[in-house]
């Protein structure tokens, strides 16, 4: 039997807050909702429905609440819209991720929202891809409805 192991980064990375900066703000204004993973795969490997039913990602006023069961992350975002792939650089400020930086691209299509975390801080991924061996996290998310 495979156990799967949630790293501290992946609260914080599966989840996502922004700073109004440049040409963000209307991306930004845009990411502010309540959203719920319907899929997530680490390094390749795809996490268990149940463990997708824990997760809640709140962004409010270019701060974020991630939940996972019972933890909670909390930090801040840079959106940079004009790249291509639009790209993000997310900061914890509370909880397990605090002081680190994640490197991050993101796609926002309508009510769905993608995004690849290096949960090694050390690259930017750039494309919407996992593999083995990696600490790539890739998350879709859908936005709830009130």
């Amino acid at each position: 039997m495979t156990r799967m192991l949630i790293p501290a980064p992946a609260l914080v990375l599966s989840l996502v807050s922004l700073v109004y900066c440049g040409e963000g703000k209307e991306d930004a204004k845009l990411l502010e909702a309540t959203w719920l993973p319907t899929t997530a795969e680490l390094a390749g490997k795809e996490f268990p429905e149940k463990v997708l039913k824990t997760m809640k990602l709140i962004v409010k006023d270019g701060k974020y609440t991630a939940k996972v069961g019972d933890n909670s992350d909390n930090g801040t975002v840079k959106v940079d819209a004009t790249k291509k792939p639009k790209s993000m650089d997310i900061m914890g400020t509370e909880g397990p991720n605090k002081g680190k930086t994640f490197l991050a691209i993101y796609e926002l299509k309508g009510d769905s929202l993608r995004i690849c975390y290096d949960l090694s801080g050390k690259a930017r991924p750039t494309e919407f891809k996992t593999k083995a061996d990696t600490q790539l996290f890739l998350v879709t998310y859908m936005r709830e409805k009130p």
